[in-house]
C-alpha cells in the first residue's frame, strides 16, 4: 500500500507522516519525504518539469519498494500536478491519496506552487484540513480511508 500525503508547503505532510509511522497501524511503513528526496538527488529545479521529474522519481521508488513487499510506503510530497498523480496511479492501483490543506497563513506561502492543480472528485482523494482537525483526527480519518477503500 502507498499512502500519499500531498498539498502545499507547510500543510502538515511531513509531520503527519512521522505521526502515522509512530502508530501501531503504520509502524512498518517507510516514509519518502519530498525535502529529503531533493537533498539526496540534488534536484533544485522548481519548474513544472523539475517538479514532475522529482515526483516521478519518488513514485518509481515507492512503487519499487511496494512491489518487493515493503509493509507500506507513505509519500509526503507536494504532488501539485494531476499528471504526476496519474503517473503514480499508472504504476499501481495500491495508492491512497490524502490531500492536506489549511486555513490562514503558516509562514511558507512564498514557497507555494502557484499552478497547483487541486484534486478533482474523480481522483478519489481524502481531503483533510489540518487547521480544523487535530493530528489524531487526521490519523483516524486516514486509517478509515485506507482500510475501507
Amino acid at each position: 500500500m502507498i499512502i500519499s500525503l500531498f498539498g502545499q508547503p507547510h500543510c502538515g505532510k511531513t509531520t503527519l507522516a512521522k505521526q502515522l509511522i509512530s502508530t501501531q497501524t503504520f509502524d512498518q511503513y517507510w516514509n519518502i519525504d519530498g525535502d529529503e528526496l531533493r537533498n539526496i538527488f540534488k534536484n533544485k529545479n522548481f519548474t513544472r518539469e523539475g517538479r514532475i521529474q522529482n515526483l516521478n522519481r519518488a513514485s518509481d521508488i515507492a512503487h519499487y519498494m511496494n512491489s518487493i513487499g515493503s509493509a507500506g510506503i507513505i509519500l509526503s510530497l507536494i504532488y501539485p500536478y494531476k499528471e504526476a498523480r496519474d503517473y503514480l496511479n499508472s504504476l499501481t492501483d495500491e495508492v491512497r491519496w490524502v490531500y492536506l490543506s489549511y486555513n490562514g497563513e503558516r509562514g511558507r506561502e512564498n514557497y507555494h506552487v502557484k499552478d497547483f492543480e487541486l484534486p478533482q472528485e474523480s481522483e478519489r482523494v481524502l481531503h483533510l484540513n489540518t487547521t480544523e482537525l487535530t493530528p489524531q483526527e487526521c490519523i483516524e480519518s486516514i486509517e478509515r480511508y485506507v482500510y475501507n477503500n
